[in-house]
Formats: structure tokens, C-alpha cells, sequence
């Protein structure tokens, strides 16, 4: 049931222990509300048969009803609202963590605004289910059975008045689960293009502002805007439609109870008191089902939520082993295949070895598939086909966290942080001392930039490093790679930024790495590679060449062709 529970709701085996203790609660209050009903019967008894009433008995009653109350409402406070916000963490927590161990081909498929939402908003949506819709609907259910039971047991023909219209009502909401489906997906999906269209607004206004398209854009993204409204007023209205049709349907219980009595009083099978107190019953049992009804369409809507969190949950993620000890650093690619999505293929039968104390270049056209190599040589991902081995090793085997130990990686879009120059190259190794920090700040050429700021290496960067040019943010992140010193290092266009001087200095600094090391470099600019020990040249997915810089330069092929081409340029 637990499990069931669960899946259900996208919750914790805690969160689904503690819906069921919230559930209880609200059970035990909604009978405690009930307790007055009780009361006020008596006293209607005792005045209709002429018998004095027992102060001290209604003083009595009334403390113990409002005390249990109170009691009730207290436990069901905590067992919905306090229990919820621990669950909303927990929730956030275990999806972050899922996101962390998922192969990074999931996030080829969702956006950072999607991603964020489910993490944020569908978490939000799922604390109001737990609080507010969940637990009380539940509660409604148990608490009416019990008090349906007890009905029968008064006059089972004023019962059946009561309570006919509980199951239709319940029947008609019931009904409306497709078309919530589909309306909720359709709203989901407004906002995931609204939240996308601000998300690339913020990012781009500069190449915006820059190309005079910020007035269009702007007019794309307000249609955007207005449809999550329209799709909002689309999705209350035909959530309101089964709602109010329910509610209305309920509220003719008063009219059949009121019908059904009269008639059994008029027959004399009926006495003024049970009359009054179906009455009475009825006027208390059909308020809470109006909001149960409510919560019954708002648990129906929390699908939409649950899935795209199970969505992430049920993921497959990249697992291994922990235990790691490769024979020496080469990294050998064995007849390797692989497809985004499962699609076309972006490498096929890819072979070649990157030895330790090498350096060895990926060259070759725009999407031949070099950055896919080393992002495949790192556990990104995983071979589609074919086998990848570091010292020997499988990588497939091995738990990413602990294979990424052995990496040290400089990407061609640098990652900053909103921190100090000295923490941002720190993430290299955390441990690392400040005079370490500072050593391969300078090994990276930081130093000369970094010295000139107001507080030197504390100065505050801005986020993403906006307050540095394009060449200083590489050269931090460079130093992040010297500073964690790794047996492996992947270069991926890492002097891209830079300005040849400066590409010089770095190359010089790179050079201290290389010995004993595995280094993968990934470049256009064939001067940047042009004293590595062995080129791969990738064309459409294969490795077209292989050598050494002269080897290749003696065929007259793609390397050939790419060096006299920009020696040309130059």
C-alpha cells in the first residue's frame, strides 16, 4: 500500500506514512465536529418531551466537545502542514540528487526552465496536495462512511435520501479525468514555453538589444504570457463545469431529505425528532463535501505534477563502481558507436588510444564528433555501442562521481561562479590552500588581471564571472584544472578566448601537465596543436586520420588541408 502510495503522489516512504497519519487526523476531526450535532439532538429531545434539561450534562458536553476539537485540529495540523514541508524538502532534495546521477543525454531532452519548474513549482503544487487536498479529502470519505453507518442504524429510508447524492456527486467529478488530463498538460505546457521565452529573453537581451529584435521578441513572448492566462481560464472553467454541476447535485440532498421526511411524517412512520435530526445531519454532512468535491478535482490535476517528477525519478541513472584502480591512464576507444536520443549516429565505429604522457588532439570539421569523444571519455555518457577504457578499465563500470576524480576538464563555455576569484578556482579541490589557489592562478596567467582588481583574489566576480572579459573567465578556469591536478586532462577549446600572447603563455602552462598525464585537446586552431604527440582527425562521426602532426601532413589529407587553409587566412 505504501509503495502504491508513493508512486501515486511522488512521495517519500516517510511522506506516504505521514499522508496516512494526516488522513487519520482529519478523520478524527471531522467526527469531533460532529460531536455538537450529538449534542443538539439531545437538547431538542429533552425540550420536545418536556423534560428539563441537565445543565451541568450541555456544560460538560460543550467543554468536551470544543476540547475535542481543539485536540483533533491540533494533530491535524501537524500531521498535514508540518509533515508537508518536511516532505517538500525531502522531495527536493531526492530529485537534485536523481539529477545529479541521470546520464547528461536526459538533459539534451529538458531545458533548465523545465527542469526548474519541476523542481520548484511541481514540488509547491504537491505541498498544497499534501496540506490541503489530500489528507482532508481522505478524511471526508472515512469520516462520512462512518457517519452513513450510523444513519442506517436511525431509518435507513431518511439514510438513502441523505446520502444518494454523495456517490453521483463524486460520479460526475470522477468523470472529468480526461479532461483535466488533458487541460492540465495543456497548461503545463503554456507556462513551460512562457517560463522558456523569459529564460532566453534574460539570456540573450544583449544579442537582442544588439540586432534591434528586442521589440519583436518581446511581442512573441507577451503572446506567450496571454496563452498561460487563456489556458488558466481554460482549465478553471472546465474544472469548475464538473465541480459546480457536483455541487449542485449535492445540495439536493437537503431537498430529498426535506421530501422524504415529510412524506414519512405524514404516514406517521416518522417521528418530528429523527426528522429533525436528518435535518440537521444533512446541513452539516453536505458543507465539508463541497470542498471535498474541490479537493477531489484538485487531486485529479496534482497527475499532471506527479508525472513530470516521476519522470525524473524513475530515470535509469549511471551507476559503477566505487572501487577504482586502473592499470596506468590510457584511455582507448574500441569500435566505439554512439546516438543522442537513440537517433542518428554521431560516432560511428570510433578506435583510436590517448597514452599517458601524450597529448593527443581532436581535430577535424564542425560536428564530426570531437566534443562528443571527450564528453564520452569522462562517463557524460555512455557508448551506444562498442567499449571505452581508462587504464584498462571499463568506464562503464565505474560510478561517475569516482571516475571524474581522475579528470581535470576546461570547457569551451566557462562556468563561474557569484563568489571570489579565490573560491571560484578553489572548486579545482576544495582543500586546497590559498598559496596552492594562488600558485595556479599564476600558472594560468590569472595573476596579472587578478592583482589589478580592488581586492585582489576576494574580489567579488558577479555572476558568471560578469564582471571579467571572455579571456580572464578562461584563464579561472584553467587554473581550476591546474589546481586539481588530476592524472587526465580534457581541453575543450580552452584557449578559444584567448589572444595569441596569452594563448602562448597558457600552452607554456598546459606543457607543465602533460607529464606522466593523459591530456585529450580539442581545437580548431591548428597552431594550438601543432606540438601534440599524436592527432585523431574526426569527420562525420568516424576517425578519418590518425598520427603524428608530420605523419598526417605527409598524406595530404583533411589535417593537411586544415593547416594550409588557415596558414592562408593568416
Amino acid at each position: 500500500m505504501l509503495k502504491k502510495i508513493q508512486r501515486a503522489f511522488a512521495l517519500s516512504e516517510q511522506g506516504a506514512k505521514d499522508l496516512i497519519k494526516g488522513s487519520v487526523a482529519c478523520v478524527f476531526r471531522d467526527l469531533a465536529l460532529m460531536f455538537p450535532v450529538g449534542l443538539l439532538y439531545y437538547l431538542v429531545r429533552d425540550l420536545l418531551t418536556g423534560t428539563a434539561p441537565n445543565g451541568t450534562f450541555y456544560v460538560v458536553g460543550v467543554l468536551v466537545c470544543l476540547a475535542l476539537i481543539f485536540i483533533t485540529t491540533y494533530f491535524q495540523y501537524n500531521a498535514t502542514f508540518f509533515a508537508t514541508y518536511t516532505e517538500s524538502g525531502v522531495r527536493r532534495i531526492s530529485l537534485a540528487e536523481k539529477l545529479r546521477k541521470i546520464p547528461l543525454s536526459f538533459f539534451g531532452k529538458k531545458d533548465l526552465a523545465d527542469l526548474t519548474s519541476t523542481i520548484m513549482a511541481d514540488c509547491a503544487y504537491l505541498e498544497t496536495s499534501f496540506s490541503h487536498y489530500i489528507p482532508v479529502l481522505f478524511g471526508s470519505i472515512v469520516s462520512t462512511v462512518v457517519v452513513s453507518l450510523s444513519l442506517f442504524a436511525f431509518d435507513w429510508r431518511m439514510a438513502l435520501a441523505s446520502l444518494w447524492v454523495i456517490p453521483v456527486s463524486f460520479l460526475i467529478v470522477a468523470f472529468s479525468v480526461r479532461v483535466q488530463d488533458a487541460l492540465s498538460q495543456k497548461q503545463m505546457d503554456a507556462k513551460m514555453a512562457c517560463a522558456d521565452g523569459i529564460q532566453e529573453c534574460l539570456e540573450s537581451v544583449r544579442d537582442l538589444k544588439s540586432n534591434n529584435a528586442e521589440q519583436d521578441y518581446l511581442k512573441g513572448l507577451d503572446k506567450k504570457i496571454k496563452a498561460v492566462e487563456k489556458r488558466a481560464i481554460v482549465s478553471e472553467l472546465g474544472t469548475a463545469v464538473f465541480v459546480v454541476t457536483a455541487q449542485l447535485v449535492l445540495k439536493i440532498g437537503i431537498a430529498t431529505v426535506a421530501l422524504t421526511g415529510s412524506v414519512l411524517l405524514v404516514d406517521g412512520t416518522l417521528d418530528v425528532l429523527t426528522f429533525f435530526m436528518f435535518l440537521l445531519v444533512a446541513s452539516r454532512l453536505y458543507d465539508p463535501f463541497q470542498a471535498a468535491l474541490q479537493n477531489f478535482a484538485a487531486v485529479l490535476a496534482t497527475r499532471t505534477h506527479v508525472a513530470r517528477m516521476n519522470e525524473i525519478l524513475d530515470h535509469p541513472v549511471q551507476s559503477g563502481s566505487s572501487e577504482f584502480h586502473p592499470d596506468g591512464c590510457d584511455i582507448t576507444f574500441d569500435h566505439v558507436a554512439f546516438a543522442y536520443n537513440g537517433e542518428e549516429d554521431v560516432l560511428k565505429d570510433v578506435s583510436f588510444t590517448a597514452k599517458q604522457g601524450e597529448v593527443t588532439a581532436l581535430v577535424g570539421p564542425s560536428g564530426g564528433g570531437k566534443t562528443t569523444v571527450s564528453r564520452l571519455a569522462a562517463r557524460f555518457w555512455d557508448a551506444s555501442q562498442g567499449k571505452i577504457t581508462l587504464g584498462g578499465k571499463d568506464v562503464s563500470q565505474v560510478d561517475p562521481e569516482t571516475l571524474l576524480s581522475m579528470y581535470a576538464i576546461v570547457f569551451q563555455d566557462v562556468t563561474l561562479f557569484n563568489n571570489t576569484v579565490m573560491e571560484n578556482i578553489r572548486i579545482g579541490r576544495r582543500n586546497a590552500t590559498d598559496e596552492e589557489v594562488i600558485a595556479a592562478a599564476k600558472m594560468a596567467r590569472c595573476d596579472e588581471f587578478v592583482s589589478q582588481m580592488p581586492k585582489g583574489y576576494q574580489t567579488m566576480i558577479g555572476e558568471n564571472g560578469t564582471a571579467l572579459s571572455g579571456g580572464e573567465r578562461q584563464r579561472i578556469s584553467i587554473a581550476r584544472a591546474l589546481l586539481k591536478d588530476a592524472p587526465i586532462v580534457l581541453l575543450d577549446e580552452a584557449t578559444a578566448s584567448l589572444d595569441v600572447e596569452n594563448e602562448t603563455l597558457i600552452q607554456s602552462a598546459i606543457s607543465e601537465l602533460v607529464k606522466n598525464k593523459t591530456v585529450l585537446v580539442i581545437a580548431h586552431r591548428m597552431r594550438t596543436v601543432a606540438g601534440a604527440d599524436k592527432i585523431v582527425v574526426l569527420s562525420e562521426g568516424t576517425v578519418a586520420e590518425q598520427g603524428t602532426p608530420a605523419e598526417l601532413m605527409k598524406q595530404n589529407g583533411i589535417y593537411h588541408h586544415m593547416v594550409q587553409l588557415q596558414t592562408k587566412q593568416a
